[in-house]
């Protein structure tokens, strides 16, 4: 049976998501072996090629950069148990809103267009995310599963204008928009990438601040881990609720339009690419610090890089990517529950 340990291992509660990633290689390895593929030179290709190959190094910013974002606004509600499950489809309507405004501003020029198209994809994301919030703190609706249904309603609604009303009359009647303009488009650094990697970077640090360092992210930490100490402290629930869902809302708005008018150029059905749903498992992976996630949000950037690669040099399945980051949740998951508990074996002794 399973019984709690008095105190875990600070040591292995930091080292769990190491040991995630190693079982995920090893085991990913033999799985893929057994499937009649070469495992090892998969996981070589997937886990270590991203990473000595500096011309890739570029493509792992624009992947890590979503991811960072995301992860960083769901870790501050799992901090306050608050369950934001929906950040794909905050992410998608963030794309959506920039998308709007970069179509009204079409045809004009200015430094200002740009900052508005942000402005309206936190704006969107944070109003997508204000509906579970406000089913949670008035009628007590579980928010795992409203933001994740609504999530299924921004994909009908992409869809719906890509082939509706924002279709590209010059697309050869191909389901996407305009391609933005110049001034619409996020600034391309050299050998760093669009703007949004030094930006994740910067929404890190802040996020560490605000959680570290004032009463805010104190009233987070407090209202998850104790509710009724915070409750006897003045601390409101539901306000912490709301900011929480608010916060990860906006970021993974403003990461949807981000990716519209950085790697993308434009809105297309296959703007949903899975990462609000992937920054979970960075969140959890960095474990729910802002530093941690940049690491983690890393690790899961070099496995999308890497399956893409290994997709055309092993013909590995293009599931092979969502294979290995499950692995590493399981994994992780049942790294924690040992660093909680430890097994006991023999019978319980009689009171």
């Amino acid at each position: 049976m399973l019984e709690r340990r008095k105190e875990p291992s600070r040591t292995m509660v930091w080292l769990a998501p190491v040991l995630a990633v190693l079982a995920t290689m090893v085991v990913g390895g033999l799985v893929f072996s057994a499937l009649g593929y070469d495992g090892f030179a998969a996981v070589r290709a997937i886990f270590v090629d991203p990473l000595v190959t500096p011309r890739k190094w570029q493509d792992l910013g624009l992947k890590a950069a979503p991811l960072v974002m995301i992860a960083t606004g769901l870790s501050i509600g799992f901090r306050a148990n608050v369950w934001n499950i929906g950040a794909e489809g905050q992410y998608i309507v963030g794309g959506l809103a920039g998308t709007g405004v970069a179509l009204a501003t079409w045809e004009m020029t200015g430094w200002w267009i740009l900052p508005a198209m942000c402005l309206a994809g936190v704006l969107a994301g944070m109003a997508w995310a204000a509906i579970p919030a406000f089913l949670r703190t008035r009628l007590n609706v579980n928010e795992i599963l409203s933001s994740l249904m609504l999530t299924y309603v921004a994909v009908q609604l992409l869809y719906y204008l890509v082939n509706g009303p924002w279709k590209d009359p010059d697309g050869f009647n191909f389901p996407q928009t305009r391609l933005f303009t110049d001034a619409q488009m996020l600034p391309l650094l050299p050998g760093i990438g669009y703007l949004n990697v030094p930006l994740a970077l910067v929404v890190s640090l802040v996020a560490w601040f605000v959680m570290a360092r004032t009463v805010v992210g104190y009233q987070v930490r407090v209202v998850g881990a104790a509710p009724m100490a915070a409750r006897y402290g003045g601390f409101s629930r539901n306000g912490t609720i709301w900011l929480a869902l608010l916060a990860g809302g906006g970021l993974a708005g403003l990461a949807g339009i981000f990716e519209a008018a950085g790697p993308f150029g434009q809105m297309v059905p296959a703007f949903p690419t899975g990462y609000g749903f992937t920054a979970i498992i960075v969140a959890f992976l960095g474990r729910l610090h802002p530093l941690g996630i940049l690491a983690a949000g890393v690790i899961l950037a070099v496995t999308y890089v890497g399956g893409e690669a290994a997709q055309s040099s092993l013909g590995l399945p293009s599931a092979a990517t969502g294979v290995f980051q499950a692995m590493m949740l399981f994994f992780l998951l049942a790294a924690d529950i040992l660093v909680g508990w430890r097994f006991r074996f023999g019978r319980r002794a009689g009171a």
